[in-house]
C-alpha cells in the first residue's frame, strides 16, 4: 500500500498545487482577482468533475483485468477511456456557455462575475488534454506504472508557476493579465501534461494504443463501461457540487467571505490529496486482488488503506488547528481575510478527518465494482443533511461563515459513517472480476 499509495498522493499533491500556486499568485493581485479565480476554477469543476469522476470506470476495470494478466482486456479498456473522453469533452464545453448567467442567477458578487466569466471562457482549450491525463494516468496507476506520472506533473508545476509569473504579472513582454493569466497558463500547463506523460510513459501506453482495435469502438462494451462510470461521476459531482454550494452561499455572504472561504478549502483541498492518493492505490490493489481472486488479500489492502488515509489526516487536522493565522498569512496579506481565514482553517482540519475516511472507503468500493451505492450514500449525506444543516446555521442561526462550514463537517461525517458500513458489507461478500466485453 505504501510502495503505490506514497507516489499515487505525490501525484495528487503535485496537481493539488497548480491550484494552490494560481491561487497564491492570483491573491498577491487583490481580494476580487483571488474570488474570481476562486469562482472560476469553482465552476470549472463543477462542469468538468463529471467527466472525471466517469473516466474512474478505468480503475476497477484495469485493476482487475491486471490481476487476472489479461492484456488485451487492458487495451480495449485504456482506447475506451480516449474516446470517452472526446465525448466527455464536448458535454463538458458546453456546459460553460451559461458560466455568466448561472453565476449572476446565483447571487455571486457583481465584482467577480466578468472576471469568473473570462477565467471559464480561457480554459476551454484545456478540457480535452484534462481529460486524455486522466485517462492516461487511471491507466498507469492501474498497472501499478506511477513514476511518469509524478515526473509528469512535477514538470508541470514548473511549467504553471513560469508561465503564471509571465501571464498573471505581464513578464517577458506579456500584458499582465491576471485571472485571465492564470487560466492561460493552466490550459497551456494541461496540453504539456498529457503530452509529456504519453511521451514518458514508454511501451506501457504506446503498447495499449497501437494498434486501435476495431472492437473498442463497440457499443454494447462502452454502453457497460459507461454505467460503471456514470455513477462515480455522479458521487463526484454530488460532492463537488455540495462544496459548490456551500462556496455559492458564502459568495452570498460578501467577497472577503469568499476570499477566506477560498484560502480554507484550498489548504484542505491540498492536503485531501494524501487520502485521495491512498483511495486510488486502494482501488488499484483491491481490484487486482479481485481479479486474481484472492478475496483475502482484497480485504487486506482495504483495511491498510482506510487506516493510512484516516491517519494522515489526524495529523493535517493537528497542524490546522495549530497554526491558522500562518497558513492564512500565505494567501493574502488583507487582514480582514486573514481573520476570517484563520476561523474557518481549524473546522477545515475537523471536516478532513471525515473526508479522509469516506475518500478511501469509496476507493475500496471503487475497486470492487460497487460504484451506484457511494453516488446514493452521498446524495444522502451532502445533500440531505450536509447542505441543509450549513443553511440553517449560516442564515437562520446567524452563524454566518463559520456556521455554513460546520454544516459541511456534519455532512462529511454522515458521508465517512455510511461508507464505512457499505464497505463492511461488501468485503463479507464474495467479490467478483467487473467484465466489460461479456
Amino acid at each position: 500500500m505504501l510502495t503505490l499509495g506514497l507516489p499515487v498522493a505525490a501525484v495528487q499533491l503535485g496537481i493539488m498545487g497548480m491550484g494552490v500556486a494560481d491561487t497564491i499568485m492570483v491573491g498577491h493581485v487583490s481580494p476580487a482577482a483571488l474570488a474570481a479565480t476562486a469562482l472560476g476554477n469553482l465552476y470549472f469543476f463543477v462542469a468538468g468533475i463529471f467527466g472525471q469522476g466517469t473516466l474512474m470506470a478505468l480503475d476497477p476495470v484495469i485493476s482487475q483485468a491486471v490481476g487476472a494478466r489479461d492484456e488485451d482486456a487492458i487495451a480495449r479498456a485504456v482506447q475506451r477511456g480516449l474516446l470517452l473522453a472526446l465525448a466527455l469533452t464536448i458535454i463538458t464545453c458546453a456546459a460553460f456557455i451559461p458560466a455568466p448567467w448561472v453565476m449572476s442567477l446565483l447571487r455571486q458578487p457583481a465584482d467577480v462575475v466578468p472576471d469568473a466569466a473570462a477565467y471559464i471562457r480561457v480554459a476551454i482549450p484545456g478540457v480535452f488534454p484534462f481529460y486524455a491525463f486522466v485517462v492516461f494516468r487511471q491507466s498507469l496507476q492501474a498497472m501499478g506504472r506511477v513514476a511518469p506520472v509524478l515526473w509528469t506533473v512535477l514538470a508541470a508545476n514548473l511549467i504553471n508557476i513560469a508561465l503564471n509569473w509571465v501571464f498573471i504579472y505581464g513578464n517577458l513582454g506579456s500584458p499582465a493579465l491576471g485571472v485571465t493569466g492564470a487560466s492561460l497558463a493552466t490550459s497551456i500547463g494541461r496540453w504539456a501534461m498529457a503530452l509529456m506523460l504519453l511521451a514518458l510513459s514508454g511501451r506501457e501506453l504506446a503498447h495499449h494504443l497501437r494498434p486501435w482495435r476495431p472492437e473498442t469502438g463497440a457499443l454494447r462494451p462502452l454502453v457497460r463501461m459507461v454505467r460503471l462510470g456514470v455513477p462515480i461521476g455522479t458521487q463526484y459531482l454530488l460532492e463537488y457540487g455540495a462544496f459548490a454550494a456551500a462556496a455559492l452561499l458564502m459568495g452570498v455572504l460578501g467577497t472577503t467571505q469568499m476570499a477566506a472561504h477560498q484560502i480554507a478549502i484550498n489548504l484542505a483541498s491540498f492536503t485531501f490529496m494524501v487520502p485521495l492518493g491512498v483511495s486510488t492505490a486502494t482501488a488499484v490493489l483491491v481490484g487486482q486482488a479481485i481479479g486474481a481472486g484472492d478475496d483475502g488479500r482484497a480485504r487486506r489492502a482495504a483495511t491498510s488503506g482506510i487506516l493510512l488515509g484516516t491517519a494522515f489526516m489526524v495529523l493535517s487536522a493537528a497542524a490546522f488547528t495549530l497554526f491558522p493565522h500562518g497558513l492564512a498569512r500565505i494567501y493574502t496579506g488583507d487582514a480582514t481575510v486573514v481573520a476570517l481565514a484563520a476561523t474557518l482553517i481549524p473546522i477545515a482540519g475537523v471536516f478532513q478527518v471525515f473526508d479522509g475516511v469516506q475518500a478511501v472507503a469509496a476507493g475500496v468500493l471503487r475497486g470492487i465494482g460497487d460504484t451506484h451505492a457511494p453516488a446514493l450514500i452521498n446524495v444522502v449525506g451532502f445533500w440531505l443533511i450536509g447542505l441543509p444543516v450549513s443553511w440553517l446555521l449560516a442564515f437562520r442561526h446567524g452563524g454566518g461563515a463559520v456556521g455554513l462550514w460546520w454544516g459541511i463537517v456534519v455532512g462529511l461525517a454522515a458521508v465517512a459513517i455510511i461508507l464505512l458500513v457499505r464497505v463492511r458489507v461488501r468485503l463479507g461478500r464474495s467479490m467478483r472480476r467487473v467484465i466489460i466485453d461479456a
